[in-house]
């Protein structure tokens, strides 16, 4: 069967495959590992020859860590050094020697073949793993961004493994000698110079070309030319390609390369994916069921322990600590290659290296359904949130009370403090408060719905009320609360859209502000400068709409529960101003610009709304 053959009827598979599977709520790789499985030679034998497959579904995984070099600048890779160099080497360290031990004194293996063991079994997954975490999107958490270190330092950790393995076997070479490594310094020297100083020009002349699919072209002729160097000298091409991507996260066209190669990555990843399945050798769990299952769950167990152990000793939560684990606790497709180095280099044999890698297929397998037990069942019932005791409010005389320290809130907060004048802010988001509390923001923990909170941030003395809560009805009921037992006090209350602004006014409020409505004004007056409109012009049409609008949300206060009065008197709004504007581009005169508003071009307001007026203005 032809290589494109198999290609095509492996994209067709997963086609109807994969999305069967997300229905279902199974993972997108797990899709792929079963499509691999089913037309391999285990079940189907549609497709059989999974090598010829591999060497280009190799490159979905060379793609993928070019990408995620391409987010990580130089600056950040630095500042994930602690995670990189010193959890990753504890990791591997760790886990390698366990592992070695126990095949050494257990399956009295001899200790060249432990020790590759071992140190192959060390190794987790790259591509599954940066695969599940995206797509749960959770590559940017904390256990995510240590996941993703230890992984890295893995690659790395590749390298010497790889060079040892002829060492083990007795037949060490020059290839590997000092001179081998100079070679490696000089080409990632070679590579930071060439990314510098050439590369950003060249980048420069094939856009100045107008010719927008070469970017294309650009990307894929420097990840493969990298490969290709890498490959020759011997070092780990996904290595070769993630600093490559580093190199160039601070080029301005990194987003540009990025789009472009993304899709390439997706398709090619989940070819890499299907093949790991096509690989695995299903009949020997008719001949050694119980080897293959307890060894990868075996497997899954020791790593995730060790990982779990060596985040609680860098001081990560427990819960932290089991997730990073959980994420890291598979075999990899690295270990894979060492494997098969070693098999070729005869330190291993065929009998132990066909089982070892169905161990670690059927670890990468179990690894979203043990993801899947921790996220949803095991860490919810051991961290359950208890939620803290609310704050004792100082008694205090404070002029300004602020209910909710969201955006609105802050805002209002930093001003009055600006301008010196005391205030107490409650909110109920624990994390919020621990944030504003780390920067020596004044910030207490409560819930302002209940009276005995306000009385004890004292509402009785307070001249100004700040109703900043995001939850309509908490907003409501705290508004109506204050209205009936407090009316002395003066409110003022953020709106969460024209609605919630009538259910206030139902209650009496007059001081009312509608989220986002101020800003979408000012946009408007500088989108229509920039389009040509004269600032005066712009200046009154905007200030035309926002009159208008105000008179429309006036009238449409007793008829706001009547859906189809609302849209009419809306639609007759909007002809009204429309007409409104045409008439005034009709008469207005060619330099009215320095007549309608005086000394404007001066004024420090000239590219501002008026934003200091509110409804009762």
């Amino acid at each position: 069967m032809s290589l494109l053959l198999q290609i095509t009827l492996f994209l067709g598979a997963a086609l109807l495959i994969v999305p069967l599977g997300k229905r279902f709520g199974i993972a997108t790789v797990l899709g792929y590992l079963f499509t691999g499985i089913l037309l391999g030679p285990s079940v189907l034998n549609i497709a059989s020859d999974a090598n010829a497959i591999m060497h280009l579904a190799e490159f979905g995984v060379i793609l993928l860590m070019f990408i995620i070099g391409l987010e990580l600048r130089p600056q950040r890779l630095w500042e994930m050094r602690h995670s990189i160099f010193v959890m990753g080497s504890m990791q591997v360290v760790l886990t390698g020697v366990i592992l070695m031990l126990i095949t050494l004194l257990l399956f009295k293996q001899n200790l060249a073949s432990s020790f590759v063991i071992g140190f192959a079994l060390a190794l987790s997954s790259t591509a599954f793993v940066l695969q599940l975490l995206s797509e749960k999107q959770q590559l940017n958490t904390t256990y995510g961004q240590s996941s993703f270190s230890i992984l890295l330092f893995q690659d790395i950790a590749a390298i010497p493994l790889l060079a040892v393995i002829p060492l083990l076997a007795g037949t060490q070479t020059t290839h590997h000698g000092i001179a081998y490594f100079a070679a490696i310094v000089a080409t990632f020297t070679g590579l930071f110079l060439f990314s510098r100083y050439i590369l950003r020009y060249f980048f420069r002349f094939v856009v100045d070309s107008g010719a927008s699919e070469l970017i294309t072209a650009v990307g894929l002729f420097i990840v493969l030319a990298v490969v290709l160097l890498m490959d020759l000298l011997g070092i780990s091409t996904t290595l070769g390609a993630f600093l490559t991507g580093v190199l160039l996260a601070d080029s301005e066209f990194r987003h540009e390369l990025e789009a472009s190669i993304a899709p390439f990555k997706g398709l090619l990843l989940g070819l890499f994916f299907m093949t790991v399945g096509m690989t695995a050798q299903i009949s020997l769990f008719v001949d050694m069921p119980w080897l293959i299952i307890g060894g990868a769950i075996s497997l899954m167990l020791i790593k995730l322990i060790i990982l779990t152990g060596i985040a609680r000793f860098n001081q990560y939560s427990w819960k932290n600590s089991l997730l990073m684990g959980t994420c890291l606790a598979q075999g990899g497709e690295f270990a894979f290659v060492v494997l098969s180095a070693a098999k070729s280099e005869k330190v291993l044999t065929q009998a132990l290296v066909e089982p070892l890698t169905l161990i670690v297929t059927l670890s990468m397998m179990l690894t979203p359904v043990l993801y899947w037990l921790m996220t949803s069942k095991i860490v919810p019932v051991l961290f359950k949130d208890k939620a803290p005791e609310y704050d004792e409010i100082p008694a205090n005389d404070h002029p300004i009370i602020i209910a909710g320290f969201g955006r609105f809130g802050q805002i209002i907060a930093r001003i009055a403090r600006l301008h010196h004048f005391s205030f107490t802010a409650i909110d109920n988001n624990m994390q919020r408060i621990d944030f504003v509390r780390r920067y020596g923001g004044t910030l207490y923990y409560g819930d302002v719905t209940q009276p005995e909170i306000l009385r004890a941030a004292g509402i009785e003395k307070a001249r100004i009320f700040v109703l900043a809560v995001d939850d309509v009805e908490d907003n409501m009921n705290v508004a109506r609360h204050i209205r009936l037992n407090y009316p002395e006090i003066k409110l003022f209350v953020r709106a969460r859209d024209r609605h919630h602004v009538h259910l206030l006014r139902d209650l009496g409020i007059e001081h009312i502000w509608r989220e986002t409505y101020l800003s979408s004004l000012g946009m408007a007056y500088r989108v229509l400068c920039d389009l040509g409109v004269s600032a005066e012009q712009a200046y009154e049409n905007i200030e035309t709409f926002r009159d208008y609008d105000e008179k429309l949300l006036a009238r449409q206060q007793s008829i706001y529960t009547d859906e189809q009065k609302i849209v009419e008197t809306h639609r007759n709004m909007l002809a009204e101003l429309e007409h409104l504007f045409e008439s005034d581009e009709r008469n207005q005169p060619v330099s009215s610009g320095v007549n309608l508003q005086r000394g404007l071009e001066n004024d420090t307001q000239k590219h501002r709304i008026n934003v200091t007026r509110d409804d009762h203005d």
